[in-house]
């Protein structure tokens, strides 16, 4: 028989019980269960939230292995969001979860973010679309928004909420290509660009193929930075530093930095990185 109380007893300590009866009744929101989503989910019940909305459309491929929670032998062709939610349910069975299986849609979104605490952001990189979509929706709600993202072998942290920047004003989307969107979302997400140093590989990384190198040591480290910051913005403990201000932890290079972007992509450290990468993206497909 499974017992609440029991199963997450050893939570006590680093939140007190109340606390972590509030973290019961929480609901939080998770778009796309790939490659950060899928953890962020199972960590999350771990840490003993106890109601979930979660929208995933895609199934399992091979080339998940390196990186998917939910990505076995058993699970090749299987919808994303049966699997994680059956794996979340055996963490706890008496978990609340409302399934979105075809992914965010725009007809769908008020539900999905019905009652909603908290949203964590686990859409694919380049969804920029149904990103902004629901950013803007979180924003009209009042929702904060937890962005970690999985770059490099680290991971960049940017909140929205209210009283910071918008997403839109951060990332300043409006009137790009998907190219120029892509650019503008990694250096929004890690204005120190850690990872730069340390790529092995120029050539597997292709911003207009929507290709990437990517580590299931990222998308970890990004689960358990997400889930401290669900902890203090589920129970008011402070200390959440909204955008324009960010994060990144790059565990190669074991180092830590901390973002301050008034303005945020119209800040001139902004706009000259955003022409670094561009410039380093040029010489690369040169190259190749």
């Amino acid at each position: 028989m499974f017992d609440y109380e029991a199963a997450f007893s050893r939570n006590i300590g680093w939140v007190t019980e109340s606390e972590q009866s509030k973290l019961r009744k929480a609901r939080v929101a998770i778009g796309g269960l790939g490659g950060v989503g899928g953890v962020h989910l199972l960590t999350l019940a771990r840490l003993g939230v106890g109601r979930f909305n979660i929208a995933d459309f895609d199934v399992f491929d091979i080339v998940n292995f390196n990186r998917q929670v939910g990505a076995t032998m058993e699970t090749l062709n299987q919808p994303k969001i049966d699997v994680l939610a059956g794996m979340a349910r055996q963490i706890n069975p008496d978990l609340e979860l409302t399934c979105f299986s075809n992914g965010i849609q725009g007809d769908s979104l008020e539900e999905f973010l019905c009652d909603v605490d908290l949203y964590v952001d686990g859409l694919d990189f380049f969804a920029f679309s149904a990103r902004r979509l629901t950013f803007a929706a979180c924003e009209r709600k009042g929702i904060p928004v937890i962005t970690a993202a999985p770059l490099g072998l680290g991971v960049a942290v940017v909140l929205f909420g209210p009283g910071g920047m918008s997403f839109d004003d951060y990332f300043g989307f409006e009137g790009c290509d998907e190219t120029e969107m892509a650019i503008r979302f990694l250096v929004g997400l890690s204005p120190a660009m850690l990872q730069r140093g340390y790529v092995a590989d120029m050539s597997r990384i292709n911003l207009a193929d929507r290709r990437g190198p990517s580590s299931i040591a990222a998308c970890q480290l990004c689960a358990g930075v997400a889930a401290v910051e669900t902890l203090k913005l589920l129970l008011g403990r402070g200390g959440v530093k909204l955008a324009p201000w960010g994060s990144q932890f790059d565990a190669y290079r074991m180092l830590y930095k901390k973002t301050w972007r008034p303005g945020g992509y119209k800040n001139p450290l902004q706009v000259v990185m955003r022409a670094l990468v561009r410039r380093q993206l040029q010489l690369t497909a040169k190259v190749v």
